[in-house]
């Protein structure tokens, strides 16, 4: 009888047992991490007897948690994936509205602001119309301050989102750490019985760290489990964690790099952070902000350079030169501006380099570092894009010397350089948020031409001269103003051109008007040629190299036939108030190719930013939209193993049920069966 009841007691022991278990999966089926547990039972051992083996119940070996863990490294490695892709999308998709946007972009500001010139062109003498001109020109320089201010917004955002996600990281590592220890610690791991529970929040947490960075987990003794970066940098090893940091970035202040203290050493590990959000923040920064800040910032440079100087060529309505129109895209404090010294340059760090744009037409958007090498001397300057080594040389003694760049120049001016030394070039930097309207009267626009031609009214030919192209007013290797426009409201000297016939050909001689001095005479016999006159067609008077010393700074061409004692007059264009040929020029450059090589115009530079910027946010939302199916995908499959169906545990309920009021049945037959033989014996 008392083997009957103990079977009967193991039955409802163990399905006791099962019936707890399958309600704590039943109350667990929305518990994020939860792994299903299973009872497993075993026959205990039989009694032998002369007639063979008889049962003596049953027996709970083991409370299994059904996890794979092949399956949990694929949701961990799909949480990564699609926490950089998430990220990234979503910083890119607010890039992309700040730039297209209507009323956010810059687009409809140039468009107004270069239609407000072409009006000024057809009335140059209309108050009204260059205050529009002017009023225009501030909401340009508004848009690319907002921009620029966005940008930074932006930029401040991700640096937080950056410094909470390391918060994050470093709390889930911590919490990883003590569950190792609590796992290992746990009684009855070594015959084999887990805390299901301990191993459940542990691979929650790593979940969780995976949708932060990429990571490894690989497995360690006493069920611990060791953590690393993707290339093996420990991040918990057993019971131990490290800890992940930012500072600001060595080479770029504005930037922040990542850090790994573990064990009393901080070391840089910004390159090694791949994957998940801070991952996808990275990736932002460098491949979606940076270089839309910088075309940006060449966008900028390029129209202030352009309108700078067909401005300066032209002639206000009160009859001086014009001036800057924009800030100055070369002055001193714009060309330190743009290198950056590494903080972990060596003593006494006393460099001084400046970046000087010499042709915003062929300048690229992008930043280089400048590294020294050997005795300090040797250089590289390398594309942070790439990679890749685009100049290098050796600074001469003394390093006064210039690092040549298409559109650019790095001007060495002093100081030590050290082996190790790097210095960031950026071109474009601040550009953005510097350019600035230097004109506030409307009377200081240039819209005139400040010279202007006419024939002599005894000419007998009939020859004509147009009215010229200014070139420049300023010497393009010094900067100072030419001499013969020194002298405000004059040419000096004005200039005759005269015909006069040479060994039976027409030449003209270049003539002071005031002196009658001849500046540079025609002849014919000359090698090669100097000033003969080629009928037929349109002939150039000067020369448009300011190298040359007959260089006047304006060109002007006649055509037709002159005949010999025919003269043209070039003189300042004293009272041209209603004079719009600068005017025409400076509307003109709204569609002027004056970006790429001359490839493209200012909206299309923009146009391309903003289209560079809506093809990479289209394809992280593809590539967003493929992680998010991926990641379904195999946490369907863990859920498959893992996950609790609430129709199965009901089945198992009614099952583990029966079999408990089964067993219970056994020790009522039991107790019967005590009875009756009890009953027997009275």
């Amino acid at each position: 009888m008392a083997g009957l009841i103990n079977i009967g007691l193991t039955g409802i022991l163990g399905h006791q047992a099962a019936l707890n278990t399958t309600g704590n999966n039943i109350t667990n089926a929305n518990t994020p991490g939860y792994s299903r547990q299973e009872v497993q039972f075993e026959t205990q051992t039989a009694q032998r007897t002369g007639a063979g083996s008889v049962g003596t119940g049953v027996n709970v070996t083991d409370i299994r948690r059904m996890a794979n863990e092949f399956l949990a490294q694929q949701v961990r490695e799909d949480s990564t994936l699609f926490g950089e892709q998430e990220t990234l999308n979503s910083e890119l998709s607010r890039l992309d509205n700040l730039l297209g946007g209507e009323s956010t972009g810059l687009s409809n500001a140039l468009n107004n602001f270069f239609a407000s010139l072409q009006n000024a062109a057809e009335d140059p003498a209309s108050l009204p119309q260059r205050q529009l001109v002017l009023s225009e020109a501030q909401q340009v320089v508004n848009r690319f301050e907002a921009l620029n201010q966005e940008f930074v917004q932006q930029r401040e955002s991700v640096k937080t989102q950056m410094e909470q996600g390391v918060k994050d990281a470093n709390t889930l590592l911590k919490s990883i750490a003590e569950l190792n220890t609590a796992i290992s610690e746990s009684p009855g791991l070594a015959q084999g019985r887990e805390p299901n529970e301990l191993l459940d929040k542990r691979d929650e947490k790593l979940r969780q760290l995976s949708e932060l960075v990429n990571i490894r987990v690989t497995q360690a003794e006493g069920s611990q489990v060791n953590v690393s970066l993707s290339n093996g940098q420990s991040l918990v090893v057993g019971s131990d964690a490290a800890r992940l940091g930012t500072r600001a970035d060595s080479e770029d202040p504005l930037s922040l790099e990542f850090t790994l203290t573990s064990g009393g050493r901080t070391l840089n590990v910004d390159s090694q952070i791949n994957g998940g959000k801070l991952g996808g923040l990275r990736r932002f920064e460098s491949e979606g902000l940076q270089p839309a800040l910088q075309e940006l910032g060449r966008v900028a440079i390029a129209l202030s350079d352009s309108l700078n100087h067909q401005h300066e060529i032209g002639m206000d309505l009160e009859g001086d030169l014009g001036g800057l129109f924009f800030s100055d895209i070369n002055s001193e404090a714009a060309q330190r501006g743009r290198v950056v010294a590494d903080a972990n340059n060596a003593a006494p760090q006393n460099a001084q380099l400046a970046v000087e744009i010499i042709d915003s037409s062929a300048l690229p958007a992008g930043s280089w570092s400048l590294q020294f090498g050997g005795d300090g001397r040797n250089f590289e300057l390398v594309d942070r894009a790439t990679g890749k080594v685009v100049n290098q040389g050796r600074l001469p003694d003394p390093v006064q010397s210039e690092i040549s760049m298409p559109g650019f120049n790095i001007r060495v001016e002093g100081g030590t350089f050290n082996a190790g030394d790097k210095f960031l070039i950026e071109p474009t930097r601040n550009a953005a948020a510097n350019i600035d309207l230097k004109l506030s009267r409307e009377e200081d626009l240039a819209f005139a031409s400040p010279v202007r031609a006419e024939g002599a009214a005894g000419n007998t030919g009939d020859a004509t001269i147009n009215q010229g192209k200014m070139l420049n007013v300023r010497d393009p290797f010094t900067n100072s103003l030419l001499t013969n426009f020194r002298q405000d409201g004059q040419l000096d000297p004005p200039l005759d051109v005269r015909f006069r016939e040479d060994a039976g050909q027409l030449v003209y001689d270049i003539v002071d008007a005031d002196s009658g001095t001849v500046l540079q005479a025609g002849d014919a016999g000359a090698v090669p040629p100097v000033n003969v006159f080629q009928e037929g067609q349109s002939n150039k008077l000067f020369t448009e190299d300011p190298r040359s010393p007959d260089y006047f700074g304006f060109q002007f061409e006649i055509s037709g036939n002159p005949r010999p004692g025919d003269s043209f007059g070039i003189n300042y264009n004293t009272n041209g108030v209603s004079d719009n040929r600068n005017a025409e020029f400076l509307a003109a450059l709204g569609t002027k190719n004056t970006l790429n090589n001359g490839s493209q115009s200012f909206a299309e530079g923009y146009a391309g930013l903003v289209e560079d910027i809506g093809v990479k946010t289209r394809q992280s939302q593809l590539d967003k939209d493929a992680g998010k199916t991926l990641l379904e995908q195999s946490s369907n499959q863990r859920e498959s193993v893992s996950g609790v169906n609430l129709d199965e545990e009901a089945g198992k309920l009614i099952q583990y049920q029966a079999a408990y009021n089964a067993s219970a049945q056994v020790m009522s037959v039991a107790q019967d069966l005590f009875n009756t033989l009890l009953q027997s014996f009275r």
